[in-house]
């Protein structure tokens, strides 16, 4: 059965323009389900499903002469007559395929839905060469609400933060706690959320670590210690919620600062982990600051790390907060902080364990000196403090 994710409209609606649709994000967040749907909901018979992970579906686009290319779709049934739609998983398995799809994408009524697996290698893909001519889009692994859509819970979740205070209800909070606990033990990636037991859901989470080594980073790197890639990536894990400081990494791992740099932006562009500026009202002030460090999954981090409860929480808190823009954390020169700021809605938002008016005072404080117009205290556990919002209820 397909449960649908909150992208699953957008993606609905770009199938009506003609430009080319390309799902992005890290593996085993859903792409290929979500794409299988929306070929299956394609009303037209003039339609196919391509994986590239398939030789033979590879060679259809392996000739000289592009125009040839519609030769070999019409072995599937597809009529170069009629408007023709073409379904291609796993695009970055096929390196060559770019220059045929622009090259049908100009010259014939093709409308091209594909995924791949890797922003790293999907940029340096899809780079000039269509520009103008596809959208973008990124599939994540599930947000608390769609973690329990996958469970069957069906509670209607508010998108403006002042609605969600509101939200707050001991019956409810108590309903949905054991959701969220399972939430942030084992994360959201959609096969480990319908796994039936605990057993189950860590060997997914190791199939999906070790898919991320062998076919991303093994594959699409041309890095020749990857044993000290490793190494960094679980220093990160550790370091999760907290700033990152490159000259200390380098020397832990006795590596160089550019190559800690460039290990750092191929795990950013590959989706497994997140940097967050500081906030400033200059760019280049909040460039020239230490970034912080968030993870894809909750899940993951348990797997390699027992961290502690505060930034565990932390991450699964950025993992729901990024959907709804930029996001930046701030510091003042005594050393008081705000979590996250969503600098485009001017909201702050704290993040602890348990809220307490003190909490709430000093972050009021803080978002005053800042002219930032809302602020709210995200509590994991039960709190009838206003400006409070539940974890359960994000």
């Amino acid at each position: 059965m397909f449960i649908k994710r909150k992208i699953y409209g957008e993606m609905k609606k770009l199938l009506e323009y003609d430009e080319i649709i390309v799902l992005t994000g890290m593996r085993r967040v859903g792409k290929t389900t979500l794409l299988q749907q929306l070929f299956s909901e394609v009303d037209s018979d003039n339609k196919v499903f391509l994986d590239m992970e398939n030789q033979i579906d590879q060679l259809i686009f392996e000739e000289s002469d592009y125009n040839r290319i519609l030769d070999n779709l019409a072995t599937r049934g597809i009529k170069k007559s009629e408007k023709i739609y073409l379904f291609i998983d796993e695009i970055q398995l096929a390196s060559q395929i770019i220059s045929p799809l622009k090259y049908l994408y100009d010259h014939y009524k093709i409308k091209f839905v594909t995924t791949g697996s890797s922003s790293f290698y999907l940029k340096n893909l899809f780079s000039e060469s269509l520009s103008g001519r596809k959208f973008t889009k990124e599939l994540f692994p599930l947000d608390f609400e769609e973690f329990l859509w996958f469970k069957g819970v069906d509670v209607p979740f508010k998108n403006e933060f002042s609605k969600k205070e509101k939200q707050r209800n001991r019956i409810l909070y108590e309903r949905l706690k054991p959701y969220y606990d399972e939430y942030l033990r084992f994360g959201g990636f959609p096969q480990v959320v319908l796994s039936e037991t605990d057993e189950k859901k860590k060997l997914y989470l190791n199939d999906i670590f070790n898919s991320y080594f062998e076919k991303d980073v093994k594959s699409l790197s041309d890095f020749k210690n990857i044993r000290a890639f490793r190494d960094l990536l679980l220093l990160l894990i550790k370091r999760t919620g907290s700033k990152l400081d490159v000259s200390k990494l380098a020397s832990l791992l006795g590596l160089s600062r550019p190559t800690v740099y460039s290990y750092l932006s191929f795990l950013e562009q590959t989706y497994f982990v997140f940097f967050m500026n500081s906030f400033s009202g200059s760019i280049d002030r909040e460039i020239g600051r230490s970034k912080k460090v968030y993870i894809c999954d909750t899940g993951i981090i348990n797997l390699f790390s027992n961290i502690d409860e505060g930034n565990l929480f932390e991450n699964a808190v950025f993992n729901n907060l990024r959907f709804h823009g930029k996001l930046n954390y701030f510091q003042n020169r005594s050393g008081l902080e705000i979590d996250f700021i969503l600098p485009e809605k001017k909201i702050a938002l704290e993040v602890k364990t348990k809220a307490i008016p003190q909490y709430v005072q000093r972050l009021q404080r803080l978002s005053n000196s800042l002219s930032l117009n809302e602020y709210y205290v995200i509590s994991k556990e039960f709190s009838d403090e206003e400006k409070v919002i539940l974890s359960v209820n994000l």
